[in-house]
């Protein structure tokens, strides 16, 4: 395989992340004096899940943060899916909202598909939309998920130009796979959807220049499945069980990261790497709402 590339470089997500934030913060004061109010953004939770409180919370701390306005909507688990997309339709017909953001994921019983159809496609700030992944699919302007987005960014500023560059993708979801399939071809990657029915996935691996893991098993892709030289974006985030003497396991990626880190050209932790840029872009996707809702002209450097 040759020899490990001692100089790999960890990708700080979190520094860039807060670079993106104050950005994203130093052009709305142009944007509330253009239209006499700040960008807006409506969070709906439905239930009391520990962890999409503690999401919300930070979505709701961020936007703040940012100068903008922060609507949050929270509805019983008991609510009906009707009254969920009620409050969806009256937020899109709300001028002080641009972004809207159900959070998932929903109570049993919700459909997911049908909450996200309900956003008004201008306000989909995750980027879930059916016409916003359509547009992103053609090479139009769109919407794009928050965490794939962020994926891009990183790789960009690490890499600079990527066209030519051979990708590979592990996972094929509609909130992270498949729009980062996309976003890579968009950059003139060569781009490989692999997945759990894929053979031979390792040597499929093996030829990447662009790692991207976002399969959601704790240290799947080792070193031995890398090109040396590769750079490696791990959206994965998994607990493991308690070790003896921890309260509670550590917090690991889909990659491993000790295996890998010694043969890539960079490579991002967990925590601390992909996670979050995913609310940095959140507040980018906002900002740019509002710009195109407005008819104002999007700040270029976002």
């Amino acid at each position: 395989m040759g020899g490990a590339i001692i100089d790999s470089i960890i990708i700080d997500g979190k520094a860039f992340a807060a670079i993106l934030r104050e950005k994203v913060a130093s052009h709305v004061p142009a944007f509330t004096s253009a239209t006499g109010r700040a960008p807006g953004l409506a969070v709906i939770l439905v239930g009391d899940d520990p962890a999409s409180n503690v999401y919300v919370a930070s979505k709701h701390k961020a936007t703040i943060a940012a100068g903008m306005q922060s609507f949050e909507h929270r509805l019983p688990a008991t609510a009906t899916q009707n009254q969920l997309i009620d409050l969806v339709q009256k937020l899109n017909a709300d001028e002080n909202v641009d972004g809207i953001l159900v959070q998932l994921p929903l109570p049993g019983g919700m459909d997911d598909k049908a909450v996200i159809a309900a956003i008004n496609p201008e306000k989909d700030v995750d980027g879930f939309h059916v016409v916003n992944a359509g547009k992103l699919a053609v090479g139009e302007d769109a919407l794009v998920p928050c965490t794939p987005l962020g994926c891009l960014m990183l790789l960009k500023d690490r890499m600079g130009d990527l066209s030519g560059q051979e990708a590979v993708i592990i996972g094929r979801s509609n909130i992270v796979g498949k729009p980062m399939a996309q976003l890579l071809l968009n950059e003139n990657c060569t781009v490989t959807l692999a997945h759990s029915r894929t053979r031979d996935l390792e040597n499929v691996v093996r030829r990447a220049d662009i790692v991207v893991a976002a399969v959601g098993r704790a240290e799947m892709v080792k070193g031995s499945w890398l090109k040396p030289g590769a750079v490696v974006i791990d959206v994965g985030i998994n607990r493991l069980a308690p070790a003896d003497g921890e309260a509670k396991g550590r917090l690991v990626g889909d990659v491993d990261f000790a295996e890998a880190a010694p043969l890539s050209r960079a490579i991002t932790p967990v925590p601390g790497g992909v996670g979050p840029m995913t609310i940095a872009c959140l507040l980018r996707n906002c900002l740019v709402a509002a710009y195109r809702r407005a008819g104002l002209t999007q700040p270029k450097d976002i």
